[in-house]
């Protein structure tokens, strides 16, 4: 039967396609990024793979504590991209030739570097500190069992009409703090093949990130390709949002920590002992934001309290001004960009730690970014 013959449009109107069926629209921008996506409708099956493939590979990395891996991906993935636009210009400002050439040599250089520094760093590690890299979770199972001894000896470190105002639970209080500090030190004793596990993971997740940097581009050739890399560019925009900002954050922490344990307390005569241990236990605690900073705080306080409650009260006045300083930066750096609430972040990372552990405190932040975004996307909240 044949067709009647399509009418011109009318002047003036505009030519509208039809929506496709079962392909709702991926929305243009990202949530605080204001740039446009590359990715076009989507069949609904589609994305819903994708979702499901995208919630199974972080589960995965969860359950088989990959995350180092999956941090060290996103973050070997950003710092070629940096430095190789960072090379690329400096490169160009000189005058080189054959720019056409240059960005290529810049991410290869770029890749090269970030794959390169882990190894030239241990290398000076192991020279100058074998000791403390091998021995480390040796260390700290020492820490704790220190700080156990000094919950036990509170009374004594204190001065005698200040011990006097003590409740009478104060002594069970201290029993079983120490009971748990204890508990905590057996099991970091045999965390040694999980430290070495962590670091070999990580190192090759910094490998495959640089790789995937400065690999040729080529276009997705399917729908679910396109839907996966729309899933991977929002994850690592909270990556980028998330834990690089507090990385720099958790580097200023424990510069101005180290400042004061290695400068100022010698100057007053009241040195701290294990300082090495507590200077890396700032960065890698202020890696978790908010929790982070309180426990480093808490552990500093104690530590000093076994030298004096001089020393105690210096720490704890020190380390609150750095607690409020993070607490601004945080306002301005995290959740200016993410528009997350202190008790947001908070009620997500209790319960990621109480089914993941640890592990939950580290990922909650960067998984929640996440998530935001993927609802923002979806025009759902």
């Amino acid at each position: 039967m044949a067709q009647p013959p399509l009418e011109p449009p009318e002047a003036g109107t505009d030519i509208v396609p039809a929506p496709l069926p079962d392909t709702p629209a991926v929305p243009a921008t990202l949530s605080g990024a204001d740039r446009p996506l590359p990715f076009g409708p989507l069949p609904r099956g589609v994305a819903l793979a994708s979702y499901l493939l995208m919630a199974g590979a972080l589960l995965l990395v969860m359950w088989r504590n990959l995350l180092p891996g999956l941090l060290c991906v996103c973050l070997g993935f950003l710092a070629t991209r940096a430095l190789a636009r960072w090379l690329a210009r400096l490169a160009q400002r000189r005058g080189a030739p054959q720019a056409t050439v240059l960005p290529r040599m810049a991410e290869l250089a770029a890749a090269a570097v970030v794959m390169l520094s882990p190894l030239v760093l241990l290398a000076i590690g192991v020279t100058h500190s074998r000791g403390y890299l091998v021995e480390a979770p040796q260390q700290y199972r020492e820490l704790l069992d220190y700080m156990a001894r000094t919950v036990l000896e509170l009374r004594l470190k204190l001065p005698a009409d200040m011990a006097s105002h003590l409740p009478e639970g104060a002594a069970e209080i201290q029993r079983i703090i120490a009971s748990y500090l204890g508990a905590k030190a057996g099991a970091l004793a045999m965390a040694g093949r999980a430290w070495l596990a962590g670091l070999l993971f990580a190192y090759v997740g910094l490998l495959i990130g640089a790789l995937a940097a400065v690999r040729p581009p080529a276009p997705p050739r399917g729908p679910l390709a396109i839907a996966l890399q729309q899933r991977i560019t929002l994850l690592g925009e909270a990556f980028r949002q998330i834990v690089a900002a507090q990385f720099w954050i958790a580097s200023f922490n424990t510069l101005l920590t180290a400042l004061f344990l290695l400068f100022v307390l010698p100057i007053w005569k009241l040195e701290l002992p294990y300082t090495p241990v507590l200077i890396t236990l700032t960065f890698v605690a202020g890696l978790v934001p908010i929790v982070g900073n309180l426990l480093c705080n808490a552990v500093i306080t104690i530590v000093g309290l076994s030298v004096s409650p001089l020393a105690a009260a210096a720490c704890l006045g020190f380390l609150i001004l750095i607690h409020k300083a993070e607490y601004v930066i945080n306002a301005k750096v995290v959740g200016r960009r993410t528009h997350m609430g202190v008790w947001e972040l908070l009620s997500v990372m209790f319960v990621a730690e109480a089914v993941f552990g640890p592990a939950g405190l580290v990922a909650a932040p960067l998984f929640y970014a996440y998530l935001k975004k993927e609802l923002v996307a979806a025009r759902l909240v």
